[in-house]
C-alpha cells in the first residue's frame, strides 16, 4: 500500500470537543508521526498540528471525523507523492 505524508492543521475553538479530538487521534495513532499543540490563550483557541504517514483514505477519514466536530476547523496538506 502506498502512503503519503500529510500535515493536518486543527484549530480548536470549542474546548468541549477536546476529549473527542483526543479519542479520534488515538484511533489513528499508528499513522501519526508527530503531534504539536499550541494554546493561544489571547485568542481563546488551541492549534494542533498532526503529521501522518498513511494512505489517502486513512488521512481523509481522520480529517473528516475531526471536521465534523462542532467548533473545530481542519485543513490537510498532502505531500506530492508517496515514497
Amino acid at each position: 500500500m502506498e502512503t503519503r505524508i500529510a500535515l493536518i492543521g486543527i484549530i480548536v475553538e470549542n474546548m468541549g470537543e477536546v476529549e473527542n479530538i483526543n479519542q479520534i487521534l488515538h484511533e489513528y495513532g499508528e499513522y501519526i508521526v508527530g503531534r504539536m499543540g499550541i494554546p493561544y490563550k489571547q485568542k481563546g483557541v488551541n492549534i494542533i498540528s498532526i503529521v501522518m504517514d498513511a494512505d489517502n483514505n486513512t488521512i481523509s477519514s481522520l480529517s473528516g471525523k475531526l471536521g465534523m466536530l462542532e467548533g473545530i476547523s481542519v485543513k490537510t496538506v498532502y505531500s506530492k507523492s508517496g515514497k
